[in-house]
């Protein structure tokens, strides 16, 4: 591989297509909290049982299964903006309704109604998301999928925390309702990011029958002689960072650490760290490519993950904990814009809303079905051994990334 220039490095790093990344990563990233912890509060405030606050997480169903009406969009063109850009204004549009429908909604008096608006934002969400994606695959090169997902993954953290702490914070000084139009508005104004966005070429070969659009994906992948492998990679390289950051929280608070300090640190540290991480990733696979990259940045995962069982044997100490949560986050950082890139790569440009919705939806076992014993886990084992483990579970997607080395991303 032919390492690029600096001057080529910044062109690419400061090209308008990188900001389209970024915003659309916003527009992604905010509607997720509004239906989660954000609404979460609204319900608890407003009298709601927390048995049916807590099975209000069925509402992010669509978020998983975003696969079985992805092909739609990679077979069908609006009459408008092309048939990227034409879905996505579309779904921003809806989404947008959406939310102001739930911004009308009382919990109080009708949790069925709050729940039906609730599911609208979160399948219209999981939408904008299938084309966002697709989006992002066609509009830029193989090399620079790494830093433009660092972008979409920048901007989706920013989204998260206007909703989420953000919303809150709204929410106490207005009202909810007033708090969910208002972020109605700024998904309005996402729209025109999408109208001024160039529409990317579409691939020769793309489906015309919706037959093909459904059945021709999974026969282009599991055609591939590299396809369990890809499949088996997606569920394993991030998979002991997964699970450790899955039971953290509990890990801190057993170490005596306050909830304020845990807040306070994982706020100022943590999310800073994050995009830091993320974006610094980005131009380093701009520099050494997305193979060394996912060497390096595993690499550097399962050493942070080892650093939860430093602190496990350390205990309560504020800077340690400083040190563990900005070196994970960091890391971590850098891990997602490596491997969101590689599952942009692995994608045919013919399929990309569909064969990106499947490797998604994988990419999300670890966190949803994986990490569900760690509790249990860390309970029977200890917090050290846990941690130990969850180091140990890092080495497997490291050492499959060998299969690899002679890997091309697909056209």
């Amino acid at each position: 591989m032919i390492k690029p220039g600096w001057g080529a490095t910044l062109k690419a790093v400061m090209s308008g297509r990188m900001l389209v990344a970024l915003m659309m990563g916003f527009a992604s990233g905010l509607p997720l909290l509004l239906t989660g912890s954000t609404m979460q509060a609204w319900l608890k405030e407003s009298g709601v049982d927390l048995a049916m606050i807590g099975a209000a997480a069925m509402i992010g169903l669509p978020y998983t299964l975003k696969f079985l009406w992805a092909p739609i969009f990679d077979r069908y063109t609006l009459p408008l903006l092309g048939r990227r850009r034409g879905w996505l204004a579309l779904s921003q549009l809806a989404l947008v309704l959406a939310l102001l429908g739930l911004s009308v909604s009382n919990p109080a008096s009708s949790l069925w109604g709050v729940a039906f608006a609730a599911l609208l934002v979160t399948f219209f969400s999981a939408s904008q998301d299938i084309v966002i994606d697709a989006y992002r695959r066609e509009s830029l090169s193989d090399q620079e999928l790494g830093f433009g997902s660092a972008m979409f993954v920048n901007g989706y953290r920013v989204g998260m925390l206007l909703a989420g702490g953000g919303g809150l914070i709204l929410a106490d000084l207005l009202t909810f309702p007033k708090m969910y139009q208002l972020m109605a508005l700024f998904m309005a104004v996402c729209i025109l990011v999408t109208l001024f966005s160039p529409e990317p070429h579409e691939a020769a070969g793309s489906p015309r029958t919706l037959r093909e659009a459904v059945i021709e994906p999974f026969l282009e992948f599991f055609k591939r002689p590299e396809a369990i492998t890809v499949l088996a990679f997606i569920l394993l390289y991030k998979l002991g960072d997964t699970l450790a950051s899955a039971i953290n929280v509990p890990f801190y608070l057993d170490l005596g650490f306050s909830k304020s300090e845990i807040g306070a640190i994982a706020k100022l540290f943590g999310f800073w760290a994050t995009l830091i991480g993320g974006t610094l990733g980005g131009i380093w696979i701009l520099r050494i490519g997305l193979y060394r990259s996912l060497w390096l940045f595993g690499f550097l995962q399962m050493a942070s993950t080892f650093g939860f069982v430093l602190l496990a044997q350390v205990g309560h100490n504020i800077p340690m904990l400083t040190g563990v949560i900005a070196v994970e986050n960091f890391t971590g950082g850098l891990g997602t814009a490596a491997f969101v890139g590689f599952m942009g790569a692995m994608t045919d440009r013919r399929f990309t809303a569909t064969q990106y919705a499947l490797l998604s939806s994988l990419m999300g076992v670890p966190r949803v079905i994986l990490s569900t014993p760690t509790g249990w886990m860390a309970g029977e084992m200890g917090w050290t051994m846990f941690f130990l483990l969850c180091t140990v579970l890092a080495i497997p997607g490291l050492l499959m990334i060998r299969r690899f080395r002679h890997w091309t991303p697909h056209a």
